[in-house]
């Protein structure tokens, strides 16, 4: 079967871009080909692959492309989880759909709309700058009519005490992109941004004990990678710093869907990233974001008034993708060529 693999800057991972008409729907069908696919994936030297985005030409009359995610987690090649989205590999799709002649050709100005199946979401992923094989965005996450920030939070609290295996713990649990815990990096002893963007496992291993205690709150599944977990610090004026976790390790930036998380978060009167805003001297609109890899910019658009407002989208600025080339899997031909295939995929 003939995919791509593509990277997003900032990704812990490339993604490997498959297309969805021919393949199962059903978790459990879908399950048994993903885990040929992962096979292959070591097999050729690519085990490090653990996204995986199923995207096909959108029906739907507002939207270029339908897009589904899977991650990957460690532990065995048949082990997936079908829940969330990851912005990163929207970028990473885009791409390879522009590549199989699926949209008009990239160029600056242009917005390919993307519809999440997982969860709903609507992506614009607007051109800024566009090469062969790669390319510039910015992320718009769109809100439809708009959602009152207070149904952004997960269990309706702006803070929420969890208890954990070292003690309770302040956190914000908020919903937008993907589901994301919140924590105040000095609560968890750390005083510089250095020491944020060093620390180690024991760090890790705590961001992990408090995810796992939000998915408990949640009663959500442990094993699941939902909700994700991110410390934010306030220790530069006008800039937040973050330190993300990914799949299996630390994230060397911040998610696309987190970076809006957070700036969703933030907009929000009460909760742990609104506070660490406010000490910054920063307003939602206009988010920089120092991360252990690169520096993100991300806005926040809302309407109506205190009391009243309603999130209607955040971009997300200066993303860069490419493509690393096609990937022929030959063990899932079967999928690949249907007699009514109006188009072919380009070869190198």
């Amino acid at each position: 079967m003939i995919a791509y693999l593509a990277q997003a800057v900032g990704a812990p991972t490339p993604t490997l871009v498959l297309d969805a008409g021919p393949l199962p729907r059903q978790e459990d069908e879908l399950r048994t080909v993903l885990t040929t696919v992962r096979c292959w994936l070591e097999d050729h030297g690519h085990g490090h692959v653990l996204k995986f985005a199923l995207v096909k030409p959108s029906p739907h009359p507002l939207f270029d492309l339908d897009y589904r995610f899977v991650q990957g987690l460690p532990g065995g090649t048949d082990r997936f989880d079908f829940r969330g989205s990851c912005g990163h590999s929207i970028l990473s799709s885009v791409l390879a759909a522009d590549n199989l002649g699926w949209l008009p050709r990239l160029s600056p100005g242009n917005r390919i709309r993307v519809q999440v199946l997982n969860n709903g979401d609507h992506v614009v992923c607007e051109v800024d700058e566009a090469r062969r094989n790669s390319g510039n965005f910015t992320v718009h996450f769109l809100q439809g009519d708009g959602i009152p920030l207070g149904e952004l939070l997960l269990t309706g609290q702006a803070r929420q005490m969890l208890m954990t295996a070292d003690g309770m713990q302040e956190a914000s649990l908020v919903a937008t992109g993907n589901p994301y815990v919140f924590v105040d990096a000095a609560s968890l002893g750390m005083a510089t941004q250095q020491e944020l963007f060093t620390a180690g496992e024991t760090l890790y291993d705590r961001l992990l004990r408090i995810r796992t205690a939000a998915s408990a709150v949640l009663g959500w599944p442990p094993e699941s990678v939902f909700p994700k977990i991110a410390a934010v610090g306030a220790y530069t004026p006008g800039r937040l710093s973050v330190r993300a976790i990914s799949v299996p390790s630390w994230h060397p930036t911040l998610a696309l869907t987190g970076a809006t998380c957070l700036a969703a978060a933030a907009a929000i009167p009460g909760t742990v990233p609104a506070r660490l805003l406010q000490q910054a001297g920063i307003t939602a609109d206009d988010i920089t974001i120092d991360t252990p890899a690169s520096t993100t910019h991300v806005a926040a658009y809302l309407s109506g008034g205190d009391g009243e407002a309603s999130l209607q989208w955040v971009s997300v600025k200066g993303k860069h993708a490419h493509l690393n080339g096609p990937a022929p899997i030959n063990e899932l031909s079967s999928y690949l060529y249907r007699k009514d295939r109006t188009w072919q995929p380009l070869t190198v």
